[in-house]
């Protein structure tokens, strides 16, 4: 596996080694090890799975309280991920970073605790999956703008604005946000 620090370091790109013939291929999609030396030391508690068409936009999601680290993938499709600096005290405060995850890439991202995170399905329809680092916690849960000017994200849409929950329609502007220390 590689691990590439983006713009913003805290936020890691890995790239599986494929091993690959006529009958398919074979990669390893996790080695809790070679993670804890390249991301930090977290344990994961649980894997969420979606499914996504065309256009639709998931996030900008965050939890306040029990923040979680996520390691995504994409096992069918393509997304645009993208992981929003939430903590107050980090250089990169406010600044975002984006990577193309597919099915045929086969990268994933990790996102640490502090950050909000969303994507953007930019193929027919898109699987996506991700490790979190803590539970699911309903009533701790934010949405952070996906077009919010102060944060700028350049989403590549192709077709207009993006599909979004009623949820996500009520997001908040960055500076209406709470914000991690």
């Amino acid at each position: 596996m590689k691990y590439q620090r983006l713009a913003i370091p805290d936020v890691v790109l890995l790239t599986p080694k494929i091993l690959g013939d006529a009958r398919g291929f074979f990669m390893e999609t996790f080695r809790q090890d070679e993670f804890v030396k390249h991301c930090g030391n977290y344990q994961f508690v649980q894997d969420n799975h979606s499914s996504s068409g065309l256009g639709i936009l998931r996030g900008l999601h965050y939890q306040h309280k029990q923040p979680q680290g996520k390691l995504v993938r994409v096992t069918q499709g393509e997304v645009f991920d993208v992981a929003v600096d939430m903590r107050q005290s980090s250089p990169t405060f406010g600044k975002w970073v984006g990577e193309v995850l597919s099915d045929t890439n086969k990268r994933m991202l990790w996102v640490p605790p502090g950050f909000a995170h969303g994507f953007l399905v930019t193929s027919d329809m898109a699987e996506f999956q991700y490790k979190c680092t803590d539970y699911y916690a309903p009533g701790d849960e934010y949405a952070l703008r996906w077009d919010d000017p102060t944060v700028g994200i350049a989403w590549p849409l192709t077709a207009g604005a993006p599909v979004l929950s009623a949820k996500d329609s009520a997001a908040r502007s960055f500076k209406d946000c709470p914000w991690y220390d």
